[in-house]
């Protein structure tokens, strides 16, 4: 089921590679999601509010390791669009190796700073010990998370963006029985939701491993792989370090901005992190296009086709815009009763909606901008470039910055909600720019050297 993103008219190829991540990012988020929905409806708001104060820290730990692994498959798509199945190969099991070094490392540093952390971000003490119980699981969780993301990535890849939908649509829907017997059946409380989650991602992890080894032998390393390689170690480090600092440097501004909301009591974090599940379901698209536009320029620069990369990002801009003023609408009309999935009935969703309409109205005005972010940054990433999206994350996160102080230093809860509109439209800039200069610098070596050079 592998997909040659190299030739055809690059819309539809786009968009069927597309459908299926889009899917799957919303299962994924079903993860969380199921978890703060149980989480609220069933032990109760304060315990919601002590999950949702974790998110942040959540998408800094496993996005690091996650963006680590991510980049350790871009050679890999490489590979596979200059037709070297042997690099290939070569290049999973490298990948793999270097993985399980990551896995180590991020596993004891994310366990070890975790209370600190909580108690530097102003965590509302009421709700300070379920956020430690909740996030401390999930952090020994890391070795599921990665796996199943450098297994998915790496059949993403070679093309193949279905097989592990169906295996994240089975996980997903086990988590949600398993938060119900662990939470609901069990009294298990925020430590019930965690555990669910690790052992849903766990069995997604399993479940690609199988297929790779059955079904996908251009991924399956044979013996004489299993060793590390400097070359390839090198050129996957390149990239997979930018990535991973970009996801922490982009946490680390999310934190800032989870901090500064804290300031305002456990309501305001309980709206803001319902009202954040809410909108990060809608834009997954965004966030899909971004996954296919890492692959479908992997395989072209790997083939050294750069005019159908620059054709592609523009047709993938074009559909972003679309899908941007769609979920505008979706947030704006839909959010009253989405709250409503979050919270039991003795709740009062109408003291949640003041704080929840500030928060998603400021943000719905630059989701184009953020669109665009994804695109460029990932289209960068699949060509090898690694240093400038990082960059990226560096001028989000110097702009979250700014405006959580400013937040801070002056109590305004609208300003500690304008610093993820502030961090889109100062990256979407700088990755735009960025974009233009990586395209030219690939066409001149290109020009200099009569093709791309081979990896």
């Amino acid at each position: 089921m592998e997909t040659d993103m190299t030739r055809g008219n690059p819309l539809p190829i786009i968009l069927k590679f597309t459908l299926p991540l889009l899917i799957g990012n919303i299962f994924q988020q079903l993860y969380n999601m199921a978890d703060t929905i149980i989480v609220g409806r069933f032990v109760g708001p304060d315990a919601l509010a002590a999950v949702g104060s974790t998110g942040t820290i959540m998408f800094l730990v496993i996005g690091f390791s996650q963006g680590m692994s991510t980049g350790f498959t871009v050679l890999t798509s490489q590979r596979f669009g200059a037709g070297d199945t042997n690099g290939a190969k070569r290049s999973v099991a490298n990948g793999i190796i270097l993985s399980a070094f990551v896995i180590i490392i991020m596993t004891a540093v994310s366990l070890s700073f975790m209370r600190p952390l909580l108690m530097l971000m102003n965590t509302p003490e009421n709700i300070l010990e379920d956020a430690y119980t909740y996030i401390s699981i999930i952090c020994m969780g890391i070795v599921a998370n990665v796996f199943y993301n450098l297994f998915s990535s790496y059949l993403r890849s070679v093309g193949n963006s279905r097989i592990p939908l169906l295996f994240l649509i089975f996980s997903a829907c086990l988590n949600v029985i398993l938060d119900l017997i662990f939470i609901i059946n069990l009294g298990m409380g925020v430590a019930g939701a965690a555990w669910a989650t690790n052992l849903s991602q766990g069995i997604s992890a399993l479940l690609c491993i199988a297929y790779i080894c059955k079904k996908v032998p251009v991924l399956t390393p044979e013996r004489n792989h299993w060793r590390l390689s400097e070359a390839d170690s090198r050129h996957q480090l390149s990239v997979g370090i930018p990535m991973a600092l970009q996801f922490g440097i982009t946490a680390s501004g999310t934190i800032i901005m989870q901090s500064a909301v804290n300031l305002f009591g456990s309501t305001a974090v309980a709206a803001y992190t319902a009202t954040n599940k809410f909108q990060s379901m809608v834009i997954q698209g965004m966030m899909a296009m971004g996954q296919t536009m890492a692959t479908y320029s992997g395989q072209n620069f790997g083939k050294g086709d750069i005019k159908r990369i620059r054709q592609g990002v523009r047709l993938a801009l074009g559909t972003e815009v679309i899908y941007a003023l769609l979920c505008t609408i979706i947030v704006c009309l839909g959010l009253p009763y989405a709250l409503k999935l979050f919270f039991s009935g003795d709740v009062d969703i109408a003291v949640m909606l003041p704080w929840a309409k500030t928060f998603i109205y400021l943000c719905a005005i630059f989701y184009i901008p953020l669109g665009t972010i994804f695109i460029f940054r990932n289209t960068m990433q699949g060509c090898g470039y690694g240093f400038l999206p990082m960059m990226g994350g560096v001028v989000e996160l110097a702009a979250r910055l700014v405006t959580a102080a400013l937040a801070i230093r002056l109590l305004s809860y609208p300003l500690a909600c304008a610093c993820d509109p502030a961090a889109w439209f100062s990256a979407a800039v700088f990755t735009g720019i960025s974009y233009r200069y990586i395209m030219k610098k690939v066409e001149k070596n290109q020009a200099d050297c009569g093709s791309v050079h081979q990896l």
